[in-house]
């Protein structure tokens, strides 16, 4: 038995190219994605990732094995906000992102990263899309995370940016074309059933709707579109669920690529 995933055309820059979508703390399903591609010994050889999916791909662009993150993440740091007293650009501000990157990364740039990392932010100023491969990977990676009105935006250079997620959820642009086998783990599909309760949920709601005008496109085009069942009722602010996402992402992904496994004789 051999899987499909191991065959590469030289055409390609990479073999395999991983994209990793926002979610919030779901982001854990992420990391037990990622664990089991690498027991099926697929590495990803170029990441792109935005929100939840830049913060994960981070770590693991910088070496870091998925439970170590995962044993990093449940200690709650990144999930520490500051009320703003005035909101005049959000109403909270993303404290543990930047401090928790620059405590555990050993590097400044995205550049320098162990593993080709694009990170999605959106261009509040112009309205647009960026895909970055370079400059501070902190600072970029906590624009990535900051949803509209809920966190304040993040200066990069002359512009403001915010999550990438607003106009890009599923960020395959920058490496579909460089990959011999794209791997896309989506932990953010719609739930026309979820109550919309508070101006957070609303808020979190309108920045991933993105998905589902996109995610058609990305199923047809993906080697394998991993989408864990009933991801859709996980709270997107909580953590207590951490470890069962973990699973979750895990064994969706054990499923996903043994289905898709070929014979060889």
């Amino acid at each position: 038995m051999q899987q499909s995933i191991n065959f590469v055309s030289m055409t390609h820059k990479f073999k395999n190219g991983l994209v990793l979508s926002g979610g919030g703390t779901r982001g854990f399903a992420h990391l037990g994605v990622i664990a089991a591609l690498q027991e099926l010994d697929i590495q990803p050889d170029v990441i792109s990732g935005v929100s939840a999916g830049a913060i994960v791909g981070a770590f693991i662009a910088a070496g870091k094995s998925p439970e170590e993150v995962l044993e990093t993440f449940k200690k709650g740091w990144f999930f520490q906000y500051t009320k703003i007293h005035l909101p005049v650009n959000g109403l909270l501000k993303l404290d543990g992102v930047k401090e928790v990157i620059e405590k555990e990364i050993p590097v400044k740039n995205i550049e320098d990263l162990e593993i080709p990392f694009h990170v999605c932010v959106s261009n509040l100023n112009k309205g647009t899309v960026e895909y970055r491969s370079k400059g501070p990977l902190a600072d970029t990676v906590l624009a990535s995370s900051s949803i509209p009105v809920l966190f304040a935006p993040v200066s990069l250079g002359r512009y403001l940016y915010v999550d990438g997620g607003l106009m890009d959820n599923i960020p395959t642009e920058p490496i579909r074309k460089n990959c011999e086998n794209l791997i896309v783990s989506n932990i953010s599909p719609i739930n026309p059933k979820a109550k919309l309760k508070n101006l957070v949920q609303i808020a979190t709601r309108t920045v991933y709707m993105s998905v589902n005008v996109k995610s058609e496109r990305v199923k047809k085009e993906a080697t394998y579109y991993i989408e864990p069942r009933g991801i859709d009722e996980y709270d997107i602010f909580h953590r207590k669920h951490a470890d069962e996402l973990f699973e979750k992402g895990y064994n969706t992904t054990l499923q996903a690529i043994r289905d898709k496994t070929v014979s060889v004789d």
